[in-house]
C-alpha cells in the first residue's frame, strides 16, 4: 500500500463544501499521508481539461492514483474529468443528487453556486452583521448593545474568546461578544458590573494553565502576565467565579473552535443559520 496519496478538491465554485466532506473523510486514514489540493472555479471544460492533465501528473508522481472529490454540477464538466483522469473520482453530488430526486420526485436545478453565494440578500446581511459586532464588541472593548447579543463568552485573557466568536459569526450569524475576566474581578469576588443583566446570555471559556502559559508568553514572553504561577491563578479563580455565578463553561485546551463554537450552540440552544 502505497502510504502517501495526493487528493484534489474540485468545484465549480469556492470549493468551501467539497474541501470541508473530503478533508473529512480522509482523516479516517490515519496510516496514509494526503497532499490535499482544493482547486476552485473549474467552470469550464476547458478547465475541467487542464486539471485532468494536472492530477494524472500527480498520480505519476505518487505512484498511486489520486483521489478526486468533486462537487462539478454540470454534467459536462464532471464527465471530462471524469473521463480524462487516472483517479479515484468521487462526485459528491452524483452520489447524493439521484436518491434525493427519487425520494422528492423531482429533478434538481443542477444550480451552480447554491451553497456559498450572495443571492440571499437577507442571510448574507445578517452574517456581515454578526462578524461587525463580534469585531466591536470584542474583549470588552465595548458594552454597548450587549442587550443584542445572542451570546457572551467570558474568560480568562488568551482562552480562545475572541476566534470562537468570530467563527460564530461568520459561519451561523450569532451576535458573538466577549468580555474577559481580570484580577480585580476575582479580588472583588464579583463579575464586571458591564455584564449586570445579561447573566442568560453569559457562556465561559476556560483552558489549562500550562497551554495558557504558553500561548501567553508567544505574546509576553518573561512577563508576570504569562507567568504559570499566574495563569493557574487566573483560570482557578475565573473558575470559581464562572461556578459561584451559574455560567455553564467549557474547557477550550484540546477543542478546535469548531468544536467549541458547535458546543456552545447546542448548549446555549441558539438557532444554527447555515450559509
Amino acid at each position: 500500500m502505497n502510504s502517501h496519496r495526493t487528493a484534489f478538491f474540485v468545484s465549480d465554485r469556492t470549493g468551501i463544501t467539497v474541501e470541508a466532506l473530503g478533508h473529512s473523510l480522509l482523516t479516517q486514514f490515519d496510516s496514509v499521508s494526503f497532499t490535499e489540493i482544493t482547486v476552485p472555479f473549474i467552470d469550464s471544460v476547458d478547465k475541467a481539461r487542464e486539471l485532468a492533465v494536472r492530477i494524472n501528473e500527480a498520480g505519476v508522481v505518487d505512484g498511486a492514483r489520486p483521489i478526486v472529490f468533486s462537487t462539478l454540477v454540470q454534467d459536462e464538466l464532471a464527465t471530462a474529468l471524469r473521463e480524462q483522469t487516472d483517479a479515484m473520482v468521487i462526485n459528491c453530488f452524483e452520489t447524493f443528487i439521484a436518491p434525493l430526486e427519487a425520494e422528492l420526485g423531482i429533478k434538481s436545478s443542477h444550480r451552480i453556486g447554491g451553497t456559498h453565494s450572495v443571492e440571499d440578500v437577507v442571510s448574507y446581511t445578517r452574517r456581515i452583521e454578526a462578524v461587525n459586532y463580534s469585531l466591536m464588541h470584542d474583549d470588552g472593548s465595548s458594552t454597548r448593545d450587549f442587550k443584542e447579543a445572542d451570546i457572551i463568552l467570558v474568560g480568562v485573557s488568551r482562552c480562545g474568546k475572541t476566534p470562537t466568536c468570530l467563527y460564530l459569526a461568520l459561519q451561523y450569524g450569532v451576535r458573538a461578544a466577549n468580555y474577559p475576566l481580570i484580577p480585580e474581578d476575582f479580588e472583588r469576588g464579583a463579575l464586571p458590573k458591564s455584564l449586570d443583566g445579561f447573566r442568560s446570555k453569559l457562556y465561559g471559556l476556560t483552558i489549562s494553565p500550562q497551554r495558557l502559559h504558553r500561548i501567553r508568553t508567544e505574546r509576553k514572553p518573561d512577563s508576570r502576565y504569562a507567568s504559570l504561577e499566574n495563569c493557574a491563578f487566573e483560570v482557578r479563580e475565573a473558575e470559581v467565579l464562572m461556578r459561584q455565578s451559574a455560567i455553564r463553561f467549557l474547557d477550550a485546551t484540546a477543542k478546535s473552535i469548531e468544536e467549541l463554537a458547535s458546543t456552545i450552540l447546542h448548549d446555549a440552544n441558539l438557532a444554527r443559520h447555515v450559509f
